[in-house]
C-alpha cells in the first residue's frame, strides 16, 4: 500500500474527494492548496473520521514554482517519504482563441501544464532519491482530440500532461517509479458546477471513489469511470473533427 500521499488542488473538488477517499483507505495525506480555509475544514473533518490517519496542509500556488519543490521536500521529509503524489491541481478558465481572452487561456496552459511540469518534477526527485514512488497525473478525457471553443486551450494542456506522464513512464521503465495517467469523465467539481444536463455526469463522491480504485491499480492509463468513457474516448479518437467538436 501507498502509505503516504501528497495531493495538490486538495481544497475543493476532486482534490478532496479523493483526500477522502484515500483517508478511508488509510494513507496518510499531504494537501496543498491556495485556499488554506478550505484545508483546514478538511483536516478537520478527515481527523474526526479517521483519527489513526496523518494529515498535513500547507498553502501553495502551483503557479508559484519555486514553493513547489519547496513543499513537497517539506512534505517529505514530514512524512519520511512521499509513495504516491497526484498532481492535481488544475484550472478550467477559457474561451475561443481570437476572441480577447488571452489572459484567460494562458492562465489555464500556465496552471494546467507548467506548473503541472514543476509538480512532476518535485516529484521524481523525490521518487529518485527514494528509489520509488507513484506519480499520478490527473488529465482529462477531452485531452483525447482537439476541442472547440471554451476548452480548446484547456483540452490541449491536459493533452500535454498526458504525453509528459507518458514521457516521464518511459523515461524510469525498469524502475520502481511507477506513473499513471488518469483520464476523468464528467464528475460534478467545482470546475464544472456551472455546467448543466451534461449526458453521463455523476457525483463527486462516485467518481472520486472511482478515480481512488483506479489510482490504486497504477495503471499506465485509465479512462474513469471505465463506463462509458472507454467507448467514449474510442470514439473521440477516431470519428472525424467534425463529429468531435460536437462533444465540446
Amino acid at each position: 500500500m501507498r502509505k503516504n500521499i501528497l495531493i495538490t488542488g486538495a481544497s475543493s473538488g476532486l482534490g478532496a474527494g479523493m483526500a477522502r477517499e484515500f483517508a478511508a483507505r488509510g494513507a496518510n495525506l499531504a494537501l496543498c492548496a491556495r485556499r488554506t480555509e478550505n484545508l483546514e475544514a478538511l483536516k478537520a473533518e478527515l481527523a474526526a473520521s479517521h483519527p489513526d490517519i496523518r494529515v498535513s496542509i500547507k498553502a501553495l500556488d502551483v503557479c508559484d514554482y519555486e514553493r513547489v519543490f519547496t513543499v513537497f521536500r517539506a512534505f517529505r521529509d514530514e512524512f519520511g517519504t512521499l509513495d504516491r503524489v497526484i498532481v492535481n491541481a488544475g484550472l478550467g478558465k477559457g474561451k475561443s482563441l481570437g476572441t480577447g481572452y488571452f489572459y484567460a487561456n494562458r492562465q489555464t496552459a500556465e496552471t494546467n501544464f507548467v506548473a503541472a511540469l514543476a509538480q512532476c518534477e518535485a516529484a521524481l526527485e523525490i521518487f529518485r532519491e527514494q528509489g520509488e514512488g507513484h506519480l499520478v497525473a490527473i488529465s482529462s478525457m477531452s485531452a483525447m482530440r482537439g476541442m472547440r471553443g471554451n476548452i480548446t486551450t484547456y483540452a490541449a494542456t491536459k493533452a500535454g500532461l498526458a504525453a509528459l506522464a507518458e514521457g516521464i513512464r518511459a523515461d524510469v521503465l525498469g524502475t520502481n517509479i511507477k506513473v499513471s495517467t488518469i483520464f476523468p469523465g464528467y464528475i460534478r467539481s467545482e470546475i464544472n458546477e456551472k455546467v448543466k444536463n451534461t449526458p453521463f455526469m455523476v457525483d463527486t463522491e462516485t467518481g472520486c471513489r472511482a478515480l481512488a480504485k483506479a489510482i490504486e491499480r497504477e495503471p499506465a492509463k485509465a479512462c474513469v469511470p471505465a463506463w462509458p468513457w472507454v467507448a467514449v474516448g474510442f470514439l473521440m479518437r477516431h470519428l472525424p473533427l467534425k463529429w468531435v467538436a460536437r462533444m465540446g
